[in-house]
């Protein structure tokens, strides 16, 4: 199962605002750069992994 890519509504609107993009996938999640879209890496991440990055982020 993988779920559509999906982007902070704090950047909707906003083409200059730096944000990434995150889908549910198979066993974790898949995290990209909003900006560069189909061309952005695309990284793997275990639900372990999710947590410490939005920890992280905080």
């Amino acid at each position: 199962m993988t779920t559509p890519w999906r982007k902070s509504s704090r950047s909707q609107g906003n083409q200059q605002s730096n944000c990434v993009e995150l889908r549910l996938v198979e066993g974790g999640f898949q995290v990209r750069d909003s900006k560069l879209g189909d061309e952005s890496p695309i990284f793997d991440l275990t639900l372990t992994d999710f947590e410490n990055l939005k920890r992280a982020a905080r």
